[in-house]
């Protein structure tokens, strides 16, 4: 399966990426970060604390154990604070 993966604000920065098409055989959001883990350094230090983070599939709000099936886009990013 292939998916479109975003990445904001400092999960962008330590990726390096705003997006990329990510080709994947995760069954779950959890599965993907795993396999996204152990590409390369820069992912591990992104995906090193997940509780720090939240995921949108399809730009609906989602949690990590939510299936992958039919999605097309996922989305990183940290908690939304206001002020």
């Amino acid at each position: 399966m292939t998916v479109d993966v975003l990445y904001f604000a400092w999960v962008r920065e330590r990726i390096g990426l705003p997006r990329e098409i990510v080709e994947t055989g995760a069954e779950t959001v959890a599965e993907l970060v795993d396999e996204l883990r152990v590409r390369e350094p820069r992912y591990a230090a992104a995906f090193e604390d997940v509780s720090a983070l939240r995921v949108a599939l399809d730009q609906e709000l989602a949690d990590f154990d939510a299936s992958l099936e039919g999605v097309r886009e996922v989305a990183f990013f940290p908690p939304m604070t206001g002020g």
